[in-house]
């Protein structure tokens, strides 16, 4: 498993497509685009900001009964890239032990900044889906105005079809 960070969400134009960009936490720095869902970009972009809505999201109430159940978060792992689409898992401790719970990537990094839980991705699925920019010491606008640029060339379907 190769621990990551996120770099943030955006909206790819002209396709209004929400983004998640992750980044290899190594020297190799690979970054990994996940096209997610609206409402679940707006979670992450919120969780990121640290806003807290007037009501709570469903990724703040899922972290607050987690909490509530003596539930924690140990880490969130993109596990599989199948038919362009992303598959991840939640893996939680409680008192009965720990345990493996499917997740939508997106579902499951949104939990992961509210639980303030690392995130990692499988080598092999970062070999299949992820990107290298070649300086990695550049500032981090070049780096996105890179990454911009590749995504110019590319469209949903080109990662995932319905992957959030």
């Amino acid at each position: 498993m190769i621990e990551m960070e996120l770099v943030g969400v955006r909206v790819e134009l002209p396709a209004s497509a929400p983004i998640v960009l992750l980044r290899e936490s190594s020297e190799r720095g690979l970054f990994l685009p996940i096209f997610v869902g609206n409402s679940e970009a707006t979670a992450i972009a919120l969780a990121m900001d640290k806003i807290d809505p007037p009501r709570p999201m469903t990724h703040d109430l899922l972290s607050v009964l987690m909490k509530s159940l003596d539930a924690e978060l140990l880490r969130v792992v993109v596990t599989d890239i199948q038919d362009k689409t992303f598959f991840a898992e939640l893996h939680i401790r409680n008192s009965e032990g720990t345990q493996t719970i499917s997740s939508r990537p997106s579902d499951a990094i949104a939990l992961a900044l509210r639980m303030e839980t690392q995130i990692f991705v499988v080598e092999d699925v970062l070999q299949k889906a992820g990107y290298h920019i070649p300086d990695d010491d550049e500032p981090e606008e070049n780096v996105l105005a890179e990454f911009r640029t590749f995504l110019d060339d590319v469209t949903p379907d080109d990662f995932l079809g319905d992957n959030s």
